[in-house]
């Protein structure tokens, strides 16, 4: 059980702060300006739920398939790219504004389409895949699962309610350096963790 504590505990903080300033957490904050917050927030959860499962699969076949070592080496880099990544900043193309802003199908069905879709390939699909493949039982992927969806639908919430609250106020710049910042130390203390320390 404490596998499945601290496996939930470390993909909520880490998805978290993927989540800050993604172009998903825009979406989110996009539909709020349209539609009522619980609909919006049932989709995301509904369509981050499947997303991370796939994710977790995905990243417990890539764990199986090579050594410890390199994974965490792996896991390391990528953490170090998620940070640059959150630096560069996030912001929507063309298409998932246009999903952001149309009608006529559902709110819950278009927000979870929407969101199903930005998220393949995405950073917090990848950083979960990368958590994934590092666990090593049920319980750690469980973990992983349910704390990476917590943690994607948490930090989209909270986008939904203060920017209906806050508008435009926050200091978007400032998040994405703290969240790029949190990912660059994650990843070199695995690197460290796995090259010196292992």
């Amino acid at each position: 059980m404490d596998q499945l504590l601290v496996s939930t505990a470390v993909g909520f903080g880490v998805i978290f702060a993927a989540e800050l300033g993604d172009k998903s957490q825009l979406m989110a904050l996009t539909f709020a300006t349209r539609y009522r917050p619980w609909p919006i927030i049932a989709a995301i959860t509904v369509a981050t739920g499947a997303v991370h499962l796939a994710s977790v699969v995905l990243g417990a076949a890539v764990g199986a398939a090579l050594p410890t070592t390199a994974v965490a080496v792996a896991a390391g880099l990528a953490f170090i790219g998620f940070g640059v990544w959150t630096f560069r900043g996030d912001s929507l193309d063309e298409d998932e504004e246009e999903r952001a802003s149309r009608t006529g199908r559902s709110v819950f069905v278009t927000v979870a389409v929407a969101f199903v879709l930005a998220e393949l390939g995405d950073k917090t699909m990848l950083a979960t895949v990368t958590l994934a493949a590092r666990d090593e039982s049920f319980w750690e992927y469980a973990g992983t699962w349910l704390g990476s969806t917590v943690g994607m639908v948490a930090a989209d919430a909270l986008a939904i309610v203060l920017g209906y609250h806050l508008g435009r106020r926050l200091p978007e710049r400032a998040v994405a350096l703290g969240a790029g910042a949190l990912f660059v130390l994650i990843g070199v203390w695995l690197l460290v963790d796995a090259l010196l320390l292992g």
